[in-house]
């Protein structure tokens, strides 16, 4: 299986600024990381700092917000962090598993499951 991109858009809930981008589905990550450069052209700013553990073991500070995501017929409010410059763009499993959706692991492809009451 290869890389999987989906192209989603990125909403300021209040303002109701959007932006398309295109991300990397990553299941290993558990937020949407944005380039911050985008999230603040739609009017986001930051509501907080987290550390997160990079895949080599290092810890980071990065400014998270929430903002709306949207991809074809489904949408979720989520957290999402504002990736720095070097950051990857990618989209996380919350965001995933809030719209319904996950990744076919033969065709690599994002499928519809519905949200799921266990």
């Amino acid at each position: 299986m290869g890389l999987t991109y989906v192209k989603i858009i990125i909403e300021n809930p209040i303002k109701l600024l959007r932006e398309e981008v295109e991300l990397l589905v990553d299941t290993g990550a558990t937020l949407p990381w944005i380039p911050k450069k985008i999230l603040e052209k739609i009017g986001l700013e930051p509501i907080g700092r987290k550390k997160f553990k990079t895949i080599s073991g290092e810890l980071i500070d990065r400014d998270v917000s929430f903002a709306r995501v949207r991809y074809r017929e489904a949408e979720a409010i989520v957290e999402v962090v504002m990736g720095e410059e070097g950051d990857s763009a990618v989209l996380g499993v919350v965001a995933l598993e809030s719209m319904g959706y996950r990744v076919n692991p033969i065709t690599g492809e994002l499928e519809y499951i519905g949200l799921l009451a266990l």
